[in-house]
């Protein structure tokens, strides 16, 4: 199996930043894409930030010029700085990754159990 572990979340002032780490473990052969999602009370779970294994990334609207993504191929992690933070930021950001475990099975999505955002003054 593959276990995705984020860590990061708290409260946080707006305006203030925050930054979440999500690193994976278990049976790799390699992960490609890795991303976040956020999930607000009685939503929908939508993606935040992308980043494929060569680095290109890919962004939602609401958070472009505020938030960065970025990996370390080498350590199988993935993180998400966050600045500018508003109230509607507020949410369980979830980390995935899109991961072979070994040569000849199909690449899988796994996700992390998520950890809470709260901007609030």
């Amino acid at each position: 199996q593959v276990q995705l572990v984020e860590s990061g979340g708290g409260l946080v002032q707006p305006g203030g930043s925050l930054r979440l780490s999500c690193a994976a473990s278990g049976s790799i052969f390699s992960i490609n894409a890795m991303g976040w999602y956020r999930q607000a009370p009685g939503k929908e779970r939508d993606l935040v930030a992308a980043i494929t294994s060569g680095g290109v990334t890919n962004y939602a609207d609401s958070v472009k010029g505020r938030f960065t993504i970025s990996r370390d191929n080498a350590k199988n992690t993935v993180y998400l700085q966050m600045n500018s933070l508003k109230p509607e930021d507020t949410a369980v950001y979830y980390c995935n990754a899109n991961a072979i475990r070994v040569p000849w099975e199909n690449e899988r999505r796994y996700w992390g159990q998520g950890t809470q955002v709260t901007v609030s003054s």
